[in-house]
C-alpha cells in the first residue's frame, strides 16, 4: 500500500510549543567537591503537531535559575518552530542554532535548544510507533549496561557509610559504580576510597567523580598517585571543562582514563577533547549538548577516536542512546529519587535486572510527565 508522504508531513505541522519550570527541593543538602545543592531546577517541555503526537524533553536548569532555560525555549524558539514540520530534525536544529549565536552557544540557550530537539525526536518515533531507540537505529537488543552513581557528599556521613552504600549498589546486581571524590585532602580522600573498594570487592568498576574539584595538575597528580591503588575505571572532570589543556595532561600522566564532557556543549568542542586526546570516556549530555542530533554527531567522531560514549545523568533519555549507538558503554542510573530527583515527574521507571537497565518497549522515549508531580514542583505555568 503506498504511503501518504503527505498527509504525514501535514500531520507533523507544529501546533504548539510550552515550556515549564520545575523546581524540586532535596531532601538532604548533597555536596560535591566544591558546592552545595538544595534543590533542583529542570526545565520541561511539550511540543504538539496537527496529528495530535506530542513529543517531550526536558533538562536540568541548575540549583538556581532554571527560569533562564524556560525563557530561552518561550522567546528564542517558540515563534520560530510554530508552522514548521516536525519531521526537519536537522534543519530546524541548524536554524536554532544560528537564532542563538549572539545569546551564547552553550549554558541555558544550548539547553533550551537541547529539549526541543529531544522532544522532536521523541515525537517523531511515538508517531512511527517505536521505541526512540529503534527510532534511532536500534544497535542493542533489549537492555544496556547501567552503573549505579551515589556517594556524594552528606553531613556526617562516615567511610563506613559510603561503603554500604556503593555495597547496596552491588547487592542489586550493579557491575559497577561512581562516588564522588575531591571535597577533602589527599588523606581523606584516600581513606573514602579505601573503605569503598572493601566493601565493594576488587571485581566491581569503581568510578570517580571530581566535578571539577582541582585548579592545577601537580595538585591532580598527588590526589591520583593516592587513588590509582584502588583500581579506579575512570576519573571523571579532574579540571574545570575549560581546561582541556590540563585534561590532556593529565591523561598522560596517570594510570586512570580521564572521563569528561558532561556540561560541554556543540561537537566543536568535543572536536578538542578528542584531538587532544584529553578523554577516553565521553560523558556527553545530550540534554545539554544540544540535543540528541548534536549528540549523535559528536558520538560518531568518538568513535573515529576509538572513544567511547559514557552520557552523563537522565538515564530516562540516555537509555535509548546507549541502546542505538555502538561505540556508547554504559548508563549512568540513579537508584533512588534523593538526588536526581527528576524521576519524581516520570510516570514510569526503568527496570533494573542483572546489571543491566531494560530498554524501554513502548513507543517513543517510553514515558510521559507525571502532571500531579509537575503541578506540584512547577514555579510557573504551562507557556
Amino acid at each position: 500500500m503506498k504511503q501518504d508522504v503527505g498527509a504525514n508531513v501535514h500531520g507533523a505541522r507544529i501546533e504548539s510549543v510550552q515550556a515549564r519550570t520545575i523546581s524540586i527541593p532535596l531532601d538532604n543538602a548533597t555536596s560535591f567537591s566544591t558546592r552545595k545543592v538544595f534543590a533542583r531546577d529542570y526545565t520541561v517541555v511539550k511540543i504538539k503537531t496537527a496529528d495530535g503526537h506530542e513529543g517531550i524533553g526536558f533538562c536540568y536548569g541548575g540549583s538556581r535559575g532554571g527560569v533562564m532555560v524556560t525563557h530561552a525555549v518561550r522567546e528564542l524558539f517558540k515563534e520560530m518552530l510554530v508552522g514548521q514540520n516536525a519531521l526537519r530534525v536537522e534543519g530546524l536544529w541548524e536554524e536554532m542554532y544560528q537564532e542563538t549565536l549572539l545569546h551564547g552557544r552553550a549554558g541555558s540557550t544550548m539547553r533550551a535548544l537541547s529539549i526541543i530537539d529531544v522532544a522532536l525526536w521523541d515525537r517523531n518515533a511515538r508517531a512511527a510507533g517505536l521505541p526512540l531507540s529503534q527510532y534511532l537505529g536500534g544497535y542493542a537488543k533489549e537492555s544496556v549496561k547501567a552503573y549505579a552513581s551515589g556517594g556524594y557528599y552528606l553531613d556526617g556521613k562516615t567511610n563506613e557509610q559510603l561503603g554500604e552504600e556503593l555495597a547496596g549498589y552491588v547487592a542489586k546486581g550493579f557491575k559497577a559504580v561512581k562516588m564522588k571524590v575531591g571535597r577533602f585532602s589527599p588523606q581523606e580522600e584516600e581513606a573514602r576510597i579505601k573503605a569503598a573498594r572493601a566493601a565493594i570487592g576488587d571485581d566491581i568498576l569503581l568510578m570517580l567523580d571530581a566535578n571539577n574539584a582541582w585548579k592545577d595538575l601537580p595538585t591532580a597528580l598527588e590526589y591520583m598517585k593516592r587513588y590509582e591503588r584502588y583500581n579506579p575505571y575512570f576519573i571523571e572532570e579532574p579540571f574545570s571543562p575549560d581546561d582541556i589543556n590540563n585534561h590532556a595532561e593529565l591523561a598522560k600522566r596517570t594510570s586512570v582514563p580521564v572521563a569528561t564532557g558532561e556540561i560541554e556543549a556543540g561537537r566543536w568542542r568535543h572536536q578538542e577533547l578528542l584531538e587532544k586526546r584529553a578523554a577516553m570516556m565521553l560523558q556527553t549530555d545530550a540534554a545539554v549538548c544540544g540535543g540528541i542530533s548534536e549528540w549523535r554527531r559528536i558520538a560518531a567522531s568518538a568513535a573515529g577516536f576509538g572513544v567511547s560514549m559514557y552520557p552523563h545523568w537522565f538515564h530516562d533519555l540516555h537509555i535509548h542512546l546507549v541502546a542505538a549507538t555502538p561505540n556508547a558503554e554504559y548508563v549512568e542510573f540513579f537508584a533512588n529519587d534523593q538526588v536526581l530527583n527528576f524521576r519524581r515527574l516520570v510516570d514510569t521507571q526503568l527496570e533494573f535486572t542483572n546489571g543491566e537497565l531494560r530498554v524501554p518497549a513502548g513507543a517513543g522515549l517510553g514515558f510521559r510527565f507525571d502532571d500531579a508531580a509537575i503541578e506540584r514542583y512547577a514555579v510557573d505555568s504551562w507557556a
